[in-house]
């Protein structure tokens, strides 16, 4: 479990939690009260490595720049290590109740992270991903993936975090949209990465969806538009964080810019 959760990467989901909680702006103790719940995502999207890098999944090699978890432990360890970061997580954050959170609060995100992590959410992306063919899956149905697969997490973090901070029903509802947003555009932007990014900065192949016969915006509406999407995406994304009237919104505009210009 340590080996894949210290491996290294982006740690955006956590970094999305601490930054919402913050950004609200009402609970001085936001911070230190969201952090379980920042090390409970990371678990869950680790967990998710885990398992996609699997023979029976993607079959990759590299994750971070290390070995994967089943080329060092073997693949049924490395399926018990993802087990057991998924049911840690949901114990991590019960401790954001310890350190002050309402049972209320911690009661809703408990439920955000069982239907978003689950079938209704990342778990349904990945099945559908894994069912998805080159010259089948339509662009609807890209969209269903990626936003399911990868923007579900993301959504999780900003509302789990926002929640921790004292958001408004109406905060909650911009900052859904903020995320949702983001999500699909940090995947469209995974999507141009495996085609034209460095897989030394990367710490995984290259070329890995051509090989795997992967479904990608790239391939469905080709480099330009994907592009393109991806700063439309962001910039509604920006607008969406901007109607949710934060008090300190600074470091998720910053986040927002980060993702729409990374190379790794």
């Amino acid at each position: 479990m340590m080996y894949s959760l210290e491996a290294g990467g982006k740690r955006l989901r956590p970094i999305l939690v601490l930054s919402a909680a913050e950004a609200v702006g009402r609970n001085a103790r936001a911070r230190e009260i969201a952090m379980p719940i920042a090390c409970a995502i990371e678990m869950i999207h680790t967990y998710s490595l885990i398992h996609d890098d699997l023979p029976a999944m993607d079959n990759d090699d590299y994750r971070r720049g290390k070995l994967t978890n089943h080329k060092v432990f073997g693949e049924a360890m490395a399926i018990l290590a993802g087990d057991g970061l998924l049911t840690h997580a949901f114990h991590a954050i019960t401790r954001a109740s310890a350190l002050g959170a309402s049972p209320e609060t911690a009661l809703a995100i408990v439920a955000d992270l069982a239907k978003l992590a689950g079938a209704q959410g990342m778990v349904g992306g990945q099945a559908a991903d894994m069912l998805g063919e080159q010259g089948v899956t339509s662009l609807e149905e890209l969209e269903y993936i990626h936003l399911h697969k990868t923007s579900d997490l993301l959504v999780f973090s900003v509302i789990a975090g926002a929640r921790i901070g004292g958001a408004t029903q109406r905060q909650l509802d911009a900052l859904l949209v903020f995320a949702r947003k983001l999500g699909l555009a940090f995947q469209i932007q995974d999507d141009i990465l495996d085609l034209v990014g460095d897989a030394a900065k990367l710490g995984k192949p290259v070329q890995s969806d051509v090989t795997g016969q992967k479904v990608t915006y790239p391939f469905l509406i080709g480099m330009e538009k994907s592009e393109a999407l991806v700063v439309r995406l962001t910039q509604e994304a920006k607008q969406a964080l901007d109607d949710a009237r934060l008090a300190m919104p600074d470091t998720m505009h910053a986040i927002a810019d980060y993702l729409m210009s990374r190379d790794h």
